[in-house]
């Protein structure tokens, strides 16, 4: 069994922080060492209790602008400054859908959808990963537009490209300071940040954009959807006093990811490897002579089976990130990635799953913007909301031959 060493990688992460956010850097009473990013991303994380803020050991959790950490058992306060936020994460229902065109959609799926945004401010987009058409997109503005940056979502690729490298399995142990150690199931789970730190770092720049860019981040993930805009995967690696790629590959910090971009890269994974075109149709002629357009092969149907326990364990685990949808929503398992973070005062919150439903397997990506409401956690709350409002709309019991020959190939079922 392999065991990646992280010699020296706590005092390197310490001397990588942006010099912007050294002023903010918490402090914590105890005598265990406790790595922590400072800065909003961070907090956006911290503040909801999950782990998408890098950390050694422990549990995190948030009271007010006092955060407590639990490292190894021993409790310390933890003060920082609060982030302001100047965007709304509520808007008019009427306005998130008044321009978009869904005559071509599926209409239990939209309503579905409709429903379970509600009126915060954000989209839904829902696809049929076997043949990559969307079923129905919510606020096609936001959904088509230049993107954001992924948050943690840029993990699943991430994941991706360490286990094509053999740099990991599943279990492999990864050494991250000290007795702490934690898998890749453990890492994208919890969304551990200092481990994909170190699987950046450990590939470098080159490899990691390579397989970004196999992946579609980067390109138009669409086929001649109208106002699709392009999402932006940078030539040059972010400066070392940025972070560099164990930044980019922890929070995807000066990556551009649109909702569409990130609905074709899970359809992927959800199928066994075929990057579809992404297609909306837009009148029931269009439907009717839907023909399926294959942007390229991906060879990950071999690792696809190492990566969906981590994804499984986001939705299942007692501290998986996107335990919030089983609030909602149990009768079927669920395989997806949360992501939070915020820039300029405005947080996003990323939710992007599979449903291995009875009729055939369904992508849907939420992505909110906002402020302090707007988090990953709730982008997995909405999704549920999503698949239960099908459900009760008897959407599962249809019959959907198109999407039945997926069941059994590439995921779950190969476990």
């Amino acid at each position: 069994m392999v065991l990646i060493m992280l010699a020296g990688v706590l005092s390197a992460h310490a001397t990588t922080t942006p010099a912007r956010h050294r002023h903010k850097m918490v402090a914590a009473s105890t005598s265990h060492r406790l790595v922590a990013h400072s800065s909003a991303r961070a907090r956006a994380g911290a503040a909801y209790g999950h782990a998408e803020v890098a950390h050694v050991a422990g549990r995190v959790s948030a009271h007010g602008h006092a955060t407590m950490v639990y490292v190894r058992g021993k409790r310390a306060r933890v003060r920082y400054y609060g982030e302001r936020f100047t965007a709304s994460s509520f808007t008019d229902q009427n306005l998130l859908t008044m321009n978009d065109v869904s005559a071509g959609e599926d209409p239990v799926v939209r309503a579905a959808a409709i429903e379970a945004l509600g009126n915060m401010n954000g989209t839904v987009l829902a696809i049929d990963p076997s043949d990559g058409r969307i079923l129905a997109m919510v606020n096609q503005k936001l959904a088509l537009s230049a993107g954001a940056e992924p948050c943690s979502t840029i993990k699943v690729a991430v994941a991706l490209s360490a286990l094509k490298e053999g740099l990991v399995k599943a279990d492999t142990p990864v050494k991250l300071g000290g007795h702490y150690s934690v898998d890749l199931t453990h890492a994208l789970a919890r969304s551990i940040n200092l481990y994909f730190e170190v699987l950046g770092r450990s590939m470098g720049f080159e490899r990691v954009k390579h397989y970004a860019n196999e992946f579609g981040l980067g390109e138009l993930a669409g086929y001649n959807i109208p106002g699709e805009h392009l999402g932006v995967y940078p030539d040059t690696v972010l400066p070392a006093a940025s972070g560099g790629v164990g930044r980019m590959c922890s929070f995807g910090e000066s990556i551009s990811m649109t909702p569409l971009q990130l609905g074709a890269l899970v359809s992927a994974i959800a199928n066994g490897g075929t990057l579809y075109y992404l297609q909306h149709p837009t009148t029931q002629a269009e439907v009717t002579n839907f023909q399926p357009q294959v942007k390229r092969l991906l060879d990950i149907k071999d690792v696809i089976p190492q990566i969906l326990p981590g994804m499984e364990g986001a939705v299942d685990f007692r501290d998986g990130t996107a335990r919030s949808l089983r609030t909602n929503f149990e009768s079927f398992p669920v395989f997806g990635k949360t992501g939070t973070c915020s820039d300029n005062g405005t947080r996003f919150g990323w939710f992007v799953s599979y449903g291995d439903a009875p009729t055939g397997r369904i992508v849907t990506v939420i992505f909110l913007e906002g402020g302090r409401d707007t988090f990953g956690p709730k982008a997995a709350e909405l999704t549920g909301q999503f698949y239960r409002a099908m459900f009760d709309r008897n959407y599962f019991l249809q019959s959907k031959p198109e999407t039945a020959a997926l069941v059994g190939t590439g995921g779950a079922a190969q476990q």
